[in-house]
């Protein structure tokens, strides 16, 4: 992958950095997941990327080397009637606020101390976070290991997350789809009526009963 933010701020004396990004701020139902890593310097994790471009079986592999490598990480979830409440974008960055601040705990419990940076995918750093210097990087998944690393553990809870909740509430295909609006979920969704995970927030969930 290439990655010219670790080397920006590698060059600038800023390190280590903490990566933070979500997943699932596309769906219409579910939570949004985010998670935020902070990695060793030379940390060994081959095929690392930006999670959409991984297979799924790739991004399991990648999630328990992360876990057993980082400094520490976070994995912080924002349920549907959050995401209602204030809406996608500020419950995306309020999950990465929260997991940002359970990873530097980690890291803290383990003697690695306190990142440099934060930074966050997107082109909107995080209002949720308090005391850490932050910097957002569009495409930043891309460039950064540390937020491809987050990119990935927020990915592998978000899908187990939904599987586990198509067999509670079966019949809309959460387990395949994930709850994005695929034309068999829309389908799903007109003829059963939202569930309790749906996001009422979003117009097809509303237009939908």
């Amino acid at each position: 992958m290439q990655g010219d933010i670790d080397a920006w701020a590698k060059a600038r004396g800023i390190w280590p950095l903490c990566g933070t990004d979500e997943a699932g701020r596309g769906p219409l139902a579910g939570p949004v997941v985010a998670a935020a890593v902070i990695l060793p310097d030379g940390a060994r994790l081959p095929g690392l990327d930006d999670s959409k471009k991984l297979p799924e079986a790739e991004r399991e592999r990648l999630d328990g080397l992360i876990r057993r490598c980082a400094l520490g990480f976070g994995v912080y979830t924002n349920p549907p009637d959050r995401i209602d409440t204030i809406n996608i974008l500020q419950a995306s960055l309020e999950a990465m606020a929260r997991a940002v601040e359970q990873c530097v705990a980690m890291a803290l419990g383990a003697g690695a101390g306190r990142p440099a940076l934060v930074v966050v995918d997107g082109n909107k750093e995080t209002p949720y976070l308090s005391g850490f210097a932050q910097r957002a990087f569009v495409g930043g998944d891309g460039r950064s290991r540390a937020i491809a690393a987050a990119s990935v553990l927020a990915k592998v809870a978000r899908d187990r997350i939904m599987v586990a909740l198509d067999a509670t509430h079966p019949g809309y295909g959460f387990a395949v789809h994930k709850g994005y609006p695929t034309p068999a979920h829309l389908d799903a969704l007109h003829r059963l009526g939202p569930c309790p995970i749906h996001r009422r927030s979003f117009r097809p969930v509303s237009e939908a009963g």
